[in-house]
């Protein structure tokens, strides 16, 4: 099968390389998106102790005020992030929503990729209807039109600024759990949560915090944020201003507090319905950070797919992978 691997590697590069727009940003520790009283003659220190801390007290951590502005007009759903940021376009959370004909108080939240275009995942939302699925297609952290003017790519939620990458996940993750908040008062009481690449790191987080959460499913899977970043084909520009400044052992350190291995335990002691699904030709969240995963994660159901992190969204595979979410769905909501 050695010709198949070639021809799905060959495949994921061409894919990859439609993408030119990346670029290398300065390194910064970030510190002031932690707190700005964190202790600035040795920023790598304070970043550390204070992700330390943060894993520790996580439920605090990503704790927040459910917001007051819940809006839904025609479908579409915005409310104020309570995590602000200095930029007023990304403080705007933006959800599609699209409801189930048949009523059964299911309904499920998707996080796309990281960068997704404004229509990523609708497809996978209008087929979850035909599964008597409700979905809510959530906007990440500066994606989409929370995208800050003069912006071309979401750099803003995964970059060489430490401290504010682990902000805007934070931000991610407790807009999802608004977006629970949202689907609670509209009467769902059966809630699941589907993300894919970062999406499927915000979602883990938020289903760990989010008790109302019964059922999530994983796409594309890696226990540590760091390690994605640091060996990913999509990151190798996020890596090239790392180098030189941290460590790949350190960065893994400074981003555990949005690492799903930070909350295996705690996740996993919940009563959880759980889907896991992993390409095998991956150049992004690389084979063996999947394995890692799935060795260490009590998963109710583990999916490989003969395929990679793009072309996953390509004929046959986009069907094999929205088939096995909807119905795990349809199955454990």
């Amino acid at each position: 099968m050695q010709w198949y691997s070639r021809w799905i590697s060959s495949w994921e590069r061409e894919l990859a390389a439609q993408d030119r727009d990346r670029q290398p940003q300065p390194f910064d520790w970030g510190l002031e998106w932690m707190d700005p009283a964190l202790d600035r003659q040795d920023p790598g220190a304070a970043l550390l102790e204070a992700a330390d801390s943060a894993v520790r007290n996580s439920d605090e951590f990503f704790a927040y005020e459910t917001p007051s502005d819940f809006r839904e007009t025609g479908g579409h759903l915005t409310f104020t992030s309570p995590l602000t940021t200095p930029f007023p376009e990304n403080n705007t959370v933006h959800g599609e929503f699209f409801p189930a004909a048949a009523p059964r108080r299911r309904a499920v939240i998707v996080l796309p990729q990281w960068n997704a275009g404004p229509d990523a995942h609708i497809g996978l939302c209008r087929l979850m209807n035909r599964f008597g699925l409700s979905a809510l297609r959530m906007s990440k952290a500066y994606h989409h039109q929370r995208m800050p003017a003069g912006v071309k790519r979401a750099e803003h939620h995964v970059s060489s600024n430490l401290g504010r990458t682990i902000h805007a996940t934070r931000q991610s993750v407790v807009d999802a759990r608004c977006c629970v908040d949202w689907l609670a008062s509209a009467g769902y009481d059966r809630i699941g949560i589907a993300g894919t690449s970062l999406g499927s790191c915000v979602s883990f987080i938020a289903a760990a915090h989010e008790p109302r959460i019964r059922a999530g499913a994983f796409n594309h899977v890696s226990g540590h944020f760091g390690d994605v970043v640091w060996t990913g084909l999509a990151t190798g520009h996020v890596r090239e201003s790392l180098q030189g400044s941290i460590s790949r052992e350190r960065l893994r350190r400074c981003w555990s507090v949005i690492s799903p291995a930070a909350y295996f335990a705690k996740l996993g002691a919940r009563d959880f319905r759980s889907l896991v699904i992993w390409t095998k030709y991956d150049p992004v969240f690389l084979p063996e950070f999947s394995r890692s995963f799935v060795e260490s994660f009590p998963a109710t159901q583990v999916r490989c797919l003969p395929c990679g992190h793009y072309t996953i969204g390509e004929f046959p595979f986009k069907w094999l992978d929205g088939l096995t979410i909807c119905s795990f769905f349809s199955k454990h909501l």
